[in-house]
């Protein structure tokens, strides 16, 4: 693109960058064996020394360059001097090229909001289901989520000893997402994603509502969110509270730049301004296509279980 690119485009240049760093950080942490776990809320919410880190790296490294946009992390960690060695100065050349979408182009900083999630998944990085774990950075304006970048430090750790470890893949509304191969469950399958460790009986009963020909169950909702655009799953359904805003974001973001929906159990979007509540209350169904059939079959028990934001 020539001249110079929009504020928007600058920050999701930044943000590819930051969020390899961030990917980096993820796997120094797990190969120094010391991995710092703390429980925040209870087993099945920890915090490690990477969630940290990477947190500290991703939120300093754009404060800087972009001292304006409002900044919403998961962690909630003490203002201290960051290491140098953590900060990233680095922006993704082929993003820059990227004509900005018009309605876009001339946001400033102070309307943006980035949602952040440094290592989605700890749980499953603490047990070494490595494949789960993202780091997501969103970006929303006028409460959508308009931009999102995904880094999965360890894709294809699988393949052992020389592999090339990690991957980051990014969307934005009117420009599409890019870094992977969008693909399609067959239409005559459902395939539900959910989650691993976080069940109930409302969870359960509004899976079975789908009718799903087969069910995985995996941690990460951004690794679920790749699972709908990569065509391993045609609907991601958590009937739940315990999703949070920097969790849907940056995949949000990904999945309806390629058409398709993140809604509450109620099909309402949510919405992502700097003031609102960090708890997705109303649970979470993602899909690719056919947004409405799975909306029609939620239960209306599961919905009087549920506040709607």
């Amino acid at each position: 693109m020539s001249g110079n690119p929009a504020v928007v485009m600058r920050l999701v240049a930044s943000a590819y960058s930051v969020a390899e760093k961030a990917g980096a950080i993820v796997r120094k942490v797990l190969h120094s064996g010391e991995l710092g776990i703390v429980e925040k809320t209870g087993a099945n919410d920890l915090q490690t020394m990477a969630d940290r880190l990477a947190q500290q790296s991703i939120c300093a490294s754009l404060s800087r360059r972009f001292p304006k946009i409002t900044m919403i992390g998961e962690e909630d960690l003490p203002a201290e001097e960051i290491q140098e060695d953590l900060l990233e100065n680095g922006q993704s050349e082929e993003i820059l090229q990227k004509n900005c979408p018009e309605e876009y182009s001339a946001l400033k900083e102070e309307e943006l909001v980035v949602w952040v999630d440094p290592l989605d998944g700890t749980k499953e990085y603490t047990e070494g289901l490595l494949d789960n774990v993202t780091v997501l950075i969103g970006i929303a304006y006028g409460g959508r989520a308009i931009a999102g970048v995904i880094n999965q430090p360890f894709y294809n750790y699988q393949l052992g000893a020389g592999a090339t470890l990690g991957r980051t893949m990014w969307g934005m509304l009117g420009l599409g997402a890019f870094g992977f191969q969008l693909q399609e469950v067959p239409s005559d399958k459902r395939i539900v994603t959910t989650t691993r460790s976080h069940s109930n009986k409302v969870v359960i009963d509004c899976i079975n509502a789908m009718e799903p020909h087969e069910v995985v169950r995996v941690g990460g909702a951004g690794n679920k969110i790749i699972q709908l655009v990569e065509g391993k799953a045609s609907a991601y359904v958590f009937a739940s509270p315990g999703c949070k805003k920097w969790d849907t974001c940056a995949p949000e973001a990904i999945l309806h730049a390629v058409g398709g929906r993140l809604t509450d159990m109620y099909g309402n979007a949510y919405r992502y301004d700097a003031d609102v509540k960090h708890m997705n209350s109303a649970g979470v169904l993602a899909t690719l296509r056919n947004h409405d059939y799975y909306i029609s079959r939620v239960p209306q028990s599961v919905l009087q279980a549920l506040k709607s934001d």
